[in-house]
């Protein structure tokens, strides 16, 4: 048990360091060929966050834990909307922008349902390769509306970038290392996660919801929690709402087309809790004076995930 515990912890450390050289030196690259840092925020630091689940679920795919994968997913979206935006709230209030109220969050809620009737249609309890090649034709949809949204002017939550000046050989070496311990990270991660869940008796959709979603998650607290306490909560808010419609459209569409996904016991209430968070989030906007999250509100996400969590573990037990 404690060699499998030091596998998933190496791999955790592993896959989040891997991320942030390959943002690095993508950015640095992307500096060198003259492409515009709003460009550079939307896409490689965006994908950058997102890394470590995407990894996390195409090694889960490849090696037949489609549980971990859906999990993982399923996890980190919750654990995004409840935990993060919760404890960002509690830092400072989090002003919402138009485009994030009216597009992103709606979005946002309309992959979680899409996801619900995927693993309820027709073959039950199953996401086809299909059904993810539809996720994936969303996620382009969703790439060209933010590149339209940066293009115009409208992207108020885009990250200020700040880009290291490297070389284009040091740039390279950079992106080659970081997609190394993305690798070699996630392996180690899935491999250990999967031993634990064996030799304790707990699923890996347990495993998933919670240790590799909560691991894979910690990029996206560290951008928000740092992005309140500068009080950019324009930052915070849709770094979270984006990651959510990254990891539903790009990561489980890229998990299904490779092996489809099959639902373990129990993954409907995930699928709930995560329409619910959603939901709930998009209508705490419109409570109060302004378009809000407040700390009381902030508060209550926290909670509920604390409560969540609470529920899944005890079934366990």
């Amino acid at each position: 048990m404690l060699l499998n515990i030091i596998f998933l912890t190496a791999g955790l450390m592993i896959l989040i360091y891997g991320a942030n050289l390959l943002v690095d030196g993508g950015a640095a690259l992307a500096r060198r060929l003259e492409i515009s840092p709003m460009v550079i925020g939307l896409t490689i630091v965006a994908f950058g966050t997102s890394a470590p689940e995407l990894v996390v679920n195409i090694v889960s795919s490849i090696k037949g834990s489609p549980a971990l994968a859906l999990g993982n997913v399923m996890g980190s979206n919750i654990f995004n909307t409840l935990a993060i935006l919760g404890i960002t709230a509690l830092i400072v209030p989090l002003g919402v922008n138009k485009t994030t109220t009216r597009i992103e969050i709606p979005l946002a809620i309309f992959a979680a349902v899409l996801i619900l009737i995927f693993v309820n249609g027709t073959p039950p309890g199953l996401i086809t390769r299909t059904e993810g090649i539809c996720l994936l034709c969303f996620f382009g949809v969703f790439l060209l509306y933010t590149f339209a949204l940066a293009k115009y002017g409208g992207a108020g939550n885009g990250e200020e970038v700040k880009i290291k000046n490297h070389t284009i050989g040091k740039s390279l070496l950079f992106i080659g290392l970081g997609l190394a311990g993305l690798i070699a990270g996630g392996r180690l991660l899935v491999t250990g996660a999967v031993r634990i869940a064996q030799d304790s008796g707990i699923s890996e959709r347990i495993i998933g919801l919670t240790i590799l979603s909560i691991g894979t998650s910690l990029p996206e607290l560290a951008t928000s929690v740092i992005a309140a306490y500068k009080k950019n909560a324009d930052i915070a808010i849709g770094n979270v709402v984006g990651s959510n419609i990254f990891n539903i459209f790009l990561i489980l569409g890229t998990s299904a087309v490779i092996t489809p996904l099959k639902a373990p016991e129990g993954s409907t209430t995930d699928l709930w809790v995560n329409i619910i968070a959603s939901a709930l989030l998009f209508l705490f906007i419109f409570t109060g004076k302004g378009r809000k999250i407040t700390r009381w509100e902030g508060g209550i996400l926290l909670t509920l995930y604390l409560g969540y969590l609470f529920l899944i573990l005890n079934k366990t037990t």
